[in-house]
């Protein structure tokens, strides 16, 4: 066979992608342990609001949000991430009697049905210790404490993981701007602002997970940024959890005839930024399409250890 031949006599130059090693974390939870890092988690959402911007009032009432829940284990979750106030684009902010009464008829379901572990998406201390008595484990603030910092102390007290995602601004006006000239350096500063104010609380270091926050509060470019540089978000030693599930900067970017993709065409966008997230270092992987995300998830993680134990 002929060797290929170059201009000038010299090969051409090959970039070649570097994978970004993944530290591992325990994470310890009433119900047992859960290892991250070993292989990517996914987290279902199950939104229990009539304004989700995906799938909102489609499990709004409570036979058929227990049924979905069930659904995606059945497809392979590791966690089912519950929420009851819409935190959408725009969305207003509900009391914490309104959350209660959509949430705990659901989660006392779930505890009956559900091996995998719940975790409760709420910016309430009150939501979050009522949860947390009715079979949820982990507690999800979107603020980071910045809505209220009394849910560190529920965390710190109740010995859950807690994990501190950043926003910029709230989501009644977060997409107004103005957005962050920076935005990583952003991020990781109002994340360890969210972390001090959870240490200092008494929340364990062991029990911390961080979240960028991808579309809340940042434009559709600053949201590719925050994919492509995680590493950086990494070396602050936390886990890291990240949501790209059908968001808007994924409609904007396969938008057609000048008109954003809607929600349910924003599949296969949602399966590239979540293979960007776990080769990036995320480890654990919040969306709504389970069935189809756990095969990503399958996949880029052979990416990232090609040694994985597989059939052949």
């Amino acid at each position: 066979m002929e060797e290929p031949s170059f201009p000038q006599g010299r090969a051409p130059h090959f970039a070649f992608f570097r994978m970004n090693s993944r530290k591992k974390f325990n994470l310890r939870l009433r119900s047992g342990k859960l290892v991250l890092g070993e292989r990517t988690l996914v987290m279902g959402v199950l939104n229990i609001t009539p304004d989700s911007f995906f799938d909102g009032g489609k499990f709004y009432a409570e036979e058929q949000a227990m049924e979905h829940a069930v659904e995606m284990e059945r497809a392979g979750a590791d966690l089912i991430d519950v929420g009851a106030e819409s935190t959408r684009p725009g969305s207003q902010e509900i009391s914490g009697e309104a959350e209660l009464r959509r949430v705990l008829p659901v989660l006392g379901g779930l505890r009956r049905l559900l091996k995998i572990p719940i975790s409760i998406d709420t910016q309430k201390a009150e939501v979050a210790e009522a949860s947390l008595d009715a079979g949820a484990e982990i507690i999800n603030d979107i603020s980071g404490l910045k809505n209220d910092p009394r849910i560190a102390e529920v965390a710190a007290r109740r010995r859950a993981p807690l994990v501190l995602m950043h926003m910029r601004g709230e989501p009644r006006t977060m997409q107004k701007g103005p957005f962050a000239r920076e935005v990583m350096r952003d991020v990781i500063e109002g994340l360890r602002k969210s972390v001090i104010l959870a240490r200092k609380a008494g929340v364990p270091k062991s029990l911390i997970i961080l979240d960028p926050g991808i579309g809340f509060g940042k434009s559709f470019r600053q949201n590719y940024e925050l994919l492509q540089k995680l590493p950086q978000l990494a070396r602050l030693g936390y886990p890291l959890l990240v949501g790209t599930s059908r968001k808007g900067f994924l409609g904007a970017t396969l938008a057609r005839d000048g008109k954003p993709a809607p929600p349910e065409e924003r599949i296969w966008g949602t399966a590239a930024t979540v293979t960007a997230s776990i080769l990036n270092g995320g480890h654990i992987v919040r969306v709504h399409d389970v069935s189809e995300m756990v095969q990503v998830a399958r996949v880029a993680d052979c990416l990232l250890d090609p040694q994985r134990r597989l059939k052949n």
